[in-house]
């Protein structure tokens, strides 16, 4: 029986990341948005309800004071209704001298007069600003004419208050929380990925080791050869490859130690790296350095700076299919930075790709494994406490990386 999920649907995590966290953010803003909206409408149905009960509130105490209130029905009213005392701030206000005339679980019982005082006037000027008043007639004993009009101002309670703000506080601890987990995740991915590249690394020069040894035996056994006297050329190319294995090799068995930076003449060393290179890419591919500062002077470390060099050009090489050229610029880009331009007529990188090149695993090539220009980024940055961007590319034109340096 055939797997029914082979060949199916597959997400690549890595790969996909950027899209992945915006999938992620766009769900938790609807969550949030629906958990702040079903608050709302619950906070409007009690706010709904306390308003009822402050127009009770204030119903009773205009038939409290009604000519057509017979004594039990105000006793009822007193008992009941106004001395209870509830959670809802309440004050009343006469509407001509703007007297407090009576105030419910506003200020503290234990307060002073003056404390009292002040107390209570913040809070009618939050109350006005928060709800609209309810109006009190008051009338005539004898004849039931209005005599004075008062106004009851209020406040949400304050179980209704907290609740309102409780899914705002409730998304900011989720947030936060959520903010320390993705940074503890991020840290602790990036600790395991060096460690996988400090391991590989390690272990790449390990195995690179007994090979190179005897490649070294066999050289000296063959410039011994009667024979190859005459092949001086070849031999010194030989041993050229060989020096290059063993820079190689000390380049792998030098990833995770603190690299030791010395102040190198730029063009010296990129020049050297260019020349070793010529002879062992294509003939088609035209490669120059140009500079007015053949002594600047930069601090680095020459074999990790070689490979960062080469990891560039190929890459240039490559999108160029073989043919064309490769430039490189050096000079100040201020008073304390060294950049060294290198660039390519190749094919471009496409813009939605550009912030993605630096990332390991990221290629346009069907071959490889896309860590050239993560290993660049890495040496340049972590070791050598520099930069490295993609300056400009163009479709068709060409793709311009700058590193900048410190002299």
């Amino acid at each position: 029986m055939q797997n029914p999920f082979k060949g199916g649907f597959k997400i690549d995590f890595y790969t996909n990341q950027s899209k992945i966290k915006w999938f992620i953010l766009v769900v938790a803003l609807i969550i949030g948005s629906g958990s702040i909206i079903y608050t709302d409408q619950l906070v409007d149905r009690l706010k709904e309800g306390e308003e009822e009960k402050i127009e009770l509130w204030a119903k009773a105490i205009e038939f409290s004071g009604s000519v057509l209130a017979d004594e039990s029905s105000l006793t009822f009213i007193t008992n009941n209704i106004i001395t209870p005392s509830n959670t809802l701030p309440v004050i009343l206000v006469d509407s001509a001298s703007q007297e407090i005339l009576l105030s419910r679980n506003v200020v503290d019982s234990l307060s002073s007069t003056s404390q009292r005082e002040i107390q209570l006037e913040k809070t009618l000027e939050k109350m006005k600003r928060e709800n609209k008043p309810f109006t009190i007639m008051v009338r005539n004993a004898n004849d039931g004419s209005i005599s004075d009009i008062q106004y009851v101002y209020y406040r949400n309670s304050y179980i209704l208050r907290q609740l309102r703000a409780y899914p705002y506080i409730q998304l900011s601890v989720i947030a936060i929380f959520a903010f320390i987990a993705y940074l503890a995740f991020s840290y602790s991915r990036t600790a395991e990925q060096n460690r996988v590249w400090v391991g590989m690394a390690k272990e790449t020069a390990h195995q690179l080791g007994t090979p190179l040894s005897s490649l070294m035996a066999w050289m000296e056994y063959i410039r011994a050869m009667p024979e190859m006297k005459e092949k001086e050329e070849v031999i010194i190319e030989l041993d050229k490859d060989i020096e290059r294995l063993e820079r190689i090799t000390s380049r792998f068995s030098n990833i995770g130690s603190v690299p030791v930076l010395k102040n190198e003449p730029v063009y010296e060393v990129v020049n050297n790296c260019l020349n070793y290179l010529r002879p062992r890419l294509s003939s088609k591919v035209i490669m120059n350095v140009e500079t007015d500062m053949h002594d600047l002077k930069a601090k680095i470390n020459k074999p990790l700076f070689e490979w960062v060099i080469e990891n560039i050009v190929k890459n240039g090489v490559d999108a160029m299919s073989g043919i064309g050229n490769i430039n490189v610029t050096i000079g100040l880009e201020s008073s304390d930075e060294v950049f060294v331009d290198i660039s390519d007529d190749g094919k471009g990188i496409p813009k939605g790709k550009v912030k993605n090149v630096f990332k390991p695993g990221f290629t346009t090539k069907k071959r490889g494994w896309g860590l050239g220009l993560a290993l660049a980024k890495r040496i340049i940055e972590n070791y050598h406490q520099g930069k490295i961007f993609v300056k400009s590319s163009h479709a068709d034109v060409g793709t311009t990386f700058r590193i900048i340096l410190r002299p």
